[in-house]
């Protein structure tokens, strides 16, 4: 079975409420988040207006898919508020990795930082406000896990700076991809028929999640 299904089987399986009728645990429970952390999640998505932070499914699967990879090194394109970068740090939490979130626009950078610091992941995340076409290549080591949610009709510009410094192994996540997929046909054109990568889309809610993990 090809490594990439069963990562996204074992997710699955992890994300499923069992099926013996067994309680899914109440969100105070140490497997679920913590409640101050909840807190703060549900906080960002109130105050989201320009609907930039993903949804709360696709923050749980970006969490499950970073611990079931064992992520170590991780990378996001586009910090918005910092919402999907709590979710990838509560994973990393479980792994011992680490996060660099790039985030285009000062200002919600800053917010982004504030509300990791808020978060108490501030050890765990870090944001840095600038161009991710400058930025990227500064990286000193390969990534493991990358998660893209920025300007659409880039993605494919994105995607041809961050895959030479992805990881054999490695997963390369990308967001919106049905409900924006019109902006970025180039970009999932190359992803699909890329001889290197294994690639699925899933959707864990309706903007769709593409996933694909590095051969080799």
């Amino acid at each position: 079975m090809r490594p990439l299904l069963i990562i996204l089987l074992m997710a699955a399986a992890a994300a499923c409420a069992p099926a013996t009728g067994e309680k899914r645990p109440a969100p105070e429970d140490a497997a679920e988040v913590p409640t101050e952390i909840a807190a703060i999640l549900k906080e960002i998505r109130e105050a989201d207006k320009g609907l930039l932070a993903v949804s709360e499914e696709d923050g749980r699967f970006l969490r499950l898919m970073v611990a079931t990879n064992r992520t170590r090194h991780a990378l996001e394109i586009g910090a918005a508020s910092g919402y999907s970068a709590i979710w990838i740090g509560l994973g990393l939490r479980e792994t011992g990795g680490k996060l660099l979130t790039i985030e285009y626009d000062p200002e919600r950078a800053r917010e982004a930082a504030a509300n990791i610091r808020r978060a108490g992941l501030e050890d765990v995340v870090q944001v840095v406000a600038g161009d991710a076409f400058e930025e990227i290549p500064k990286l000193t080591e390969p990534v493991d896990f990358v998660f893209l949610d920025a300007w659409k009709p880039d993605y494919k510009r994105f995607f041809d700076v961050v895959m030479p410094r992805l990881a054999p192994g490695g997963l390369f996540l990308a967001h919106n991809v049905l409900n924006k997929r019109e902006q970025m046909k180039d970009f999932l054109d190359a992803v699909e028929s890329h001889p290197q990568l294994w690639t699925a889309t899933v959707a864990p809610s309706a903007e769709g999640v593409l996933i694909s993990r590095k051969r080799g």
